[in-house]
């Protein structure tokens, strides 16, 4: 299964006595913070806490600077956040969004502060210090005093447009006050979405009662309901801001940043005066940073640290930025929050994609200001690694902005009476097969209509990548499955007039419409299919592959796991999810169903592997930005993979092309410093023919 370690041991404290080793603890390590990233800032659902990402994070800087030649332009290192979700719309920002050094003990800020009097030669250095919040970073765009555009972080150079969900925050003002300092013609400012503590623990309690999914803390709510493609939904949620970065003030002369943030104040922005203090030594920061640690569990909002920040911009310029942060700024956290209770039960969920997860449920305990009774185990493998069992007595962590988990069992205390755990060997929804991975960190149940997945993969199977059924999107699938219409996906090509027209919210037109889009779907190409199917590690791109091989769905469901691990770009991994998945028989069953219900499944991509195809991007990298007016960024992406070229999503010394649609940002300008030649999308589509 898959290579990523949710939580690896080893790759921080593994010892290196050669390249080849440190070359393969970076691997390692890379992989296991890219997993990290995409749990953190995609899915707004961390699995480890800030503590021990930093740990990854320092151990990587430390062997790249001790082994240049490991060094890359795609490191982790090098970048920031995660991938943004593109149904949002993407913003690109205005300069980076940089995160910041992390540090965890009172030396490390000594020393900070001692490299910035020597890089600046000054005896005393002026430094603003404010609470680290526990929030979601967003950047706001005010243009003539209105708000333009609000944008989530994203990659630190792309982020999710959320301009219509910030509206809804009665904190954030839609058009910025005139009094004494007239706001900037144009005005770049950053700050947290957050929810406050009390706010958190009601919302949780309401949907508890209502029988729907909890918020693992604060931040993962604010999160969530940020991202939330109905801006009512969010307007429905207690989200709160603070500001607390000027990007750009145009036409307004701020020589420091405290002075700026008195600005902000005076434009009718919220800025946390209460907690922002300017000081000139070590000791006054670290008197500052105990001040707030000692009033963090009062506070109404979650903090895990707090920040220090060179005061005057030009001194800020002078010390640079690294890659992934500033060098004139660091993040103090503070320690991890732990305490100790007793497992009562170990249950199994079973997710929306099929995977399993074995979570403690605990007595409850309060940790960080708020109570935990559940914290996910993971997996067999983690268990059984720890040795955790059912009635342990276990030390809990809560670190800040990390799901509660549990940190060991307190072996001492023992009576003998405790249960190890094993993953049950059939789903506990549908009883289908569970199927273990070898390294047992993965378990799933593959039945594609097991009740606890089908509405997210009838969502998948809808998506306008596989079988591209407009109007059968989150709410729609939602109410034919909580309806019963909708037992399996194969039900949707029975539906009728009537039966859509008793849906709520449903009229005739929008029943006619959908009725036709599904019957149009049953013209889409195996590839397509297959990738709606939701298979485990199956892309569109191996999808694509598989239909390349195989010229009918009978041909690749009997086909052996060895014919499968052949195909280049597949492998053994890839090949035993394939086959696990065609094995389940009542999901053979549900393709025979597909087929009865009138999905032909043409493949012209059987047809066009046997003619010779033209590569015109052979060897070439490309970049897009901006909008794209003929493809979707995925579909011209997938382009230039099938014409023999490779795209990425940043600019450096390989690219050979830059494609600028309207809007485009800073990827632009890079190719243009660069000399790298830029085409607009009428040029690309002529380079390709198409």
């Amino acid at each position: 299964m898959t290579r990523i370690q949710e939580r690896p041991p080893d790759a921080a404290t593994e010892k290196i006595g050669s390249l080849d080793d440190a070359r393969k603890v970076v691997e390692k390590l890379r992989d296991a913070i890219r997993y990290h990233n995409y749990r953190y800032y995609v899915l707004d659902a961390p699995v480890i806490s800030d503590a021990e990402y930093d740990r990854l994070m320092a151990r990587l800087q430390e062997l790249e600077e001790r082994f240049p030649d490991l060094q890359t332009p795609d490191s982790p290192t090098r970048l920031v956040g995660g991938q943004p979700r593109q149904e949002l719309g993407l913003v690109e920002h205005y300069g980076s969004m940089l995160s910041l050094q992390a540090v965890y003990d009172e030396e490390a800020v000594r020393a900070f502060d001692a490299t910035c009097r020597q890089e600046l030669a000054a005896q005393s250095v002026d430094y603003v210090a404010e609470p680290k919040y526990d929030g979601v970073a967003v950047e706001l765009v005010y243009q003539g005093g209105h708000l333009a555009v609000a944008s989530t972080r994203g990659d630190g150079q792309t982020g999710e447009d959320v301009t219509p969900n910030i509206r809804t925050i009665p904190e954030v003002p839609l058009v910025l006050l005139h009094q004494d300092l007239a706001p900037p013609q144009r005005l770049v400012v950053r700050g947290e979405v957050y929810m406050e503590k009390a706010e958190f623990n009601d919302l949780n309690r309401r949907r508890a009662t209502q029988g729907e999914s909890l918020f693992a803390n604060p931040r993962n709510a604010a999160a969530g309901s940020l991202r939330q493609l109905d801006p009512s939904i969010t307007a429905s949620r207690p989200l709160h801001i603070f500001l607390y970065e000027v990007a750009a003030a145009e036409g307004i002369p701020l020589d420091t940043h405290l002075d700026a943030l008195h600005a902000l104040t005076r434009w009718g922005l919220r800025v946390n005066t209460e907690w922002t203090q300017r000081y000139s030594d070590a000791d006054a920061l670290l008197n500052y940073h105990r001040q707030l640690a000692e009033q963090r569990e009062s506070l109404p909002y979650e903090i895990d640290g707090a920040v220090f920040k060179v005061d005057r911009y030009a001194e800020r310029e002078r010390m640079g930025l690294r890659a992934r942060n500033p060098r004139w700024a660091i993040a103090f956290k503070f320690e991890a929050h732990q305490a100790t209770t007793r497992v009562k039960d170990i249950r199994v969920q079973v997710g929306r994609t099929g995977v399993l997860t074995p979570v403690a449920i605990l007595e409850p305990v309060a940790i960080g200001g708020v109570e935990v009774g559940r914290a996910s185990l993971h997996n067999q493998s983690e268990i059984e690694r720890k040795d955790i069992r059912i009635g342990d007595t276990v030390l809990v962590e809560r670190a800040g902005d990390v799901i509660p988990y549990v940190v060991k069992p307190i072996v001492e205390q023992r009576t003998g009476n405790e249960r190890p755990f094993q993953m049950p060997a059939k789903c506990p929804v549908c009883d289908a097969d569970v199927i273990l991975s070898d390294d047992k960190k993965v378990a799933r149940c593959d039945w594609v209509n097991c009740p606890a997945q089908l509405h997210k993969r009838l969502v998948h199977f809808a998506s306008r990548e596989a079988m591209d059924i407009e109007g059968l999107g989150e709410k729609r699938a939602e109410q034919l499955v909580d309806s019963g219409l909708v037992k399996r996906l194969s039900d949707i090509y029975q539906l009728t007039r009537e039966d859509l027209l008793s849906l709520e919210r449903m009229g005739e037109k929008t029943a006619d419409k959908l009725l036709q889009q599904i019957a149009a779907s049953k013209q889409r190409p195996l590839a397509r299919f297959l990738y709606g199917l939701g298979i485990p590690l199956v892309g569109e791109h191996i999808a694509h592959m598989l239909a390349e091989r195989f010229p009918t769905l009978e041909a690749l469901m009997d086909a052996s796991v060895e014919e499968l691990a052949e195909m280049e770009g597949v492998g053994p991994e890839i090949a035993q999810s394939i086959s696990a998945f065609f094995s389940e028989q009542r999901n053979r069953d549900e393709m025979q169903a597909m087929r009865q219900a009138g999905l032909s499944l043409p493949n012209p991509a059987a047809a066009q592997q046997a003619r010779p195809q033209p590569r015109p991007l052979e060897g070439l990298t490309i970049v897009f930005t901006g909008k794209l007016e003929r493809w979707t960024r995925e579909e011209a992406e997938e382009l230039v993979e099938q014409l023999g070229g490779r795209a990425t999503s940043s600019v450096s010394g390989e690219t050979d092309f830059v494609v600028a649609g309207p809007k485009a940002g800073a990827k632009l300008d890079q190719a243009r410093q660069r000399g790298i030649r830029v085409l607009s999308e009428a040029e690309f589509a002529a380079l390709v023919g198409r």
